[in-house]
This record gives structure tokens, sequence and C-alpha cells, in this order.
């Protein structure tokens, strides 16, 4: 059984320009919390299959996971899959889908955020969390919104 939760922004950019934000990763420096880097596993620009370890201070510790992009639709969804086995997590799967919609004169971006493969323990402690993965999801989509309206 997965662990859902949903996340959902308006914003005054056009739906193309907040589709090359979610998935321009030299500009995460500037907008991300915590942001300690990210390295890109492959070269050239973004596209299904592409990888990087993203690393980040959370809770006073860093923490490093590793990203994929296994859906591209542009400008109207993203998918990207967190292998929590090959980082700081160790353990689980987390699916993050971004779709993008035009809306009057703004732009809807909705994250379905997915957890799975957890066991046990982690499991239950999951369910605990998230409300916090939420949170945490919705504080970088707001601050992606400001870099963006900049």
């Amino acid at each position: 059984m997965s662990i859902r939760f949903e996340v959902r922004r308006q914003t005054s950019v056009s739906k193309q320009k907040a589709y090359h934000g979610l998935i321009d990763l030299n500009s995460a420096r500037t907008w991300m919390q915590g942001f300690v880097g990210i390295e890109r596993l492959d070269e050239g620009p973004m596209k299904v299959g592409s990888e990087w370890m993203e690393t980040r201070k959370m809770f006073g510790k860093e923490a490093s996971e590793h990203f994929e992009v296994v859906e591209l639709i542009e400008p109207d969804k993203i998918v990207l899959r967190c292998d929590g086995t090959k980082g700081t997590t160790g353990k689980g799967e987390f699916v993050f889908s971004y779709i993008l919609a035009t809306s009057n004169d703004h732009t809807e971006i909705t994250l379905n955020g997915e957890i799975n493969g957890l066991t046990g323990f982690s499991k239950l402690l999951g369910k605990l969390m998230a409300g916090t993965f939420k949170k945490a999801c919705a504080k970088d989509m707001d601050a992606l919104i400001r870099y963006l309206e900049k």
C-alpha cells in the first residue's frame, strides 16, 4: 500500500516557464531549502532517464538522495522517482508527479506524491511522516514559485 499526498499551487508565470523551472537543476541552489549540492550522473539536457544525487541539510544533518526522470511531457507533466535504496533513506521509493495546467491567467501546478516500498516500522513511520513530507514539498514549491515570479 502506498502513502499518497497532494500539493497544489498557482503561479503567474507561464506553464512553459514553470515546467523549465521544475527541471532546472542549476537554479536549485537559488531557491531550494537546505541546498548543499546536486551531482548530475549523466550529461546534456534533462530527459527521461536523467539521474542525479541531491544533497540537502535536513534536521541538522546532510542527506543525499538519488533521483531519476521517469516521464517528461513538455510543458504538461514531469515525473521524478527517488530510489531510497540508493540514498540516505536506505529504503522505499518516492514518486513525484507534477501536472501543469493553465487556468485563467495562471499556471496551476499539482504535485502528486507517492511513497512506496516501506515495510514494518518504516511503514508506520512513513504514515506519520507523510504530513511532514507534504509540508516540505509545499515549502519547496512555494520557494520555486517565488524564484520564478521575480
